[in-house]
């Protein structure tokens, strides 16, 4: 997935926000980060659940990570988005949208 059109999927969630966070780009929704764009490297960083982390990672270790440090044990994890195919990418950022918006909002997104 393209930068761009990574902007475009965070932005097509409702109430989401895009803000400056340091030297990267975040998207809030409710004020509260689900996912940051390092422009420079390609890579997204989204807040998924400890099961979640774990079978991203597993997938493709060489491109989905956790964050370094403590962020990654809270679910922070980050992914070379450029090579990875847009669905999962898609997926990944759904999962953290929900993980982080209001119930009203997280139920419209979440799959049975």
């Amino acid at each position: 997935m393209n930068t761009s059109t990574f902007c475009v999927h965070c932005l097509s969630f409702e109430e989401v926000v895009e803000m400056p966070h340091f030297e990267k780009t975040s998207f809030r929704v409710n004020k509260k980060i689900f996912a940051t764009l390092d422009l420079q490297y390609n890579r997204a960083t989204f807040k998924l659940s400890a099961i979640d982390q774990s079978i991203f990672c597993d997938y493709k270790p060489d491109k989905i990570r956790p964050a370094t440090g403590a962020w990654g044990k809270q679910g922070w994890t980050t992914f070379e988005i450029t090579d990875l195919p847009d669905e999962m990418v898609t997926d990944a950022l759904t999962l953290s949208y929900c993980n982080v918006a209001p119930p009203k909002l997280a139920v419209k997104h979440k799959r049975d």
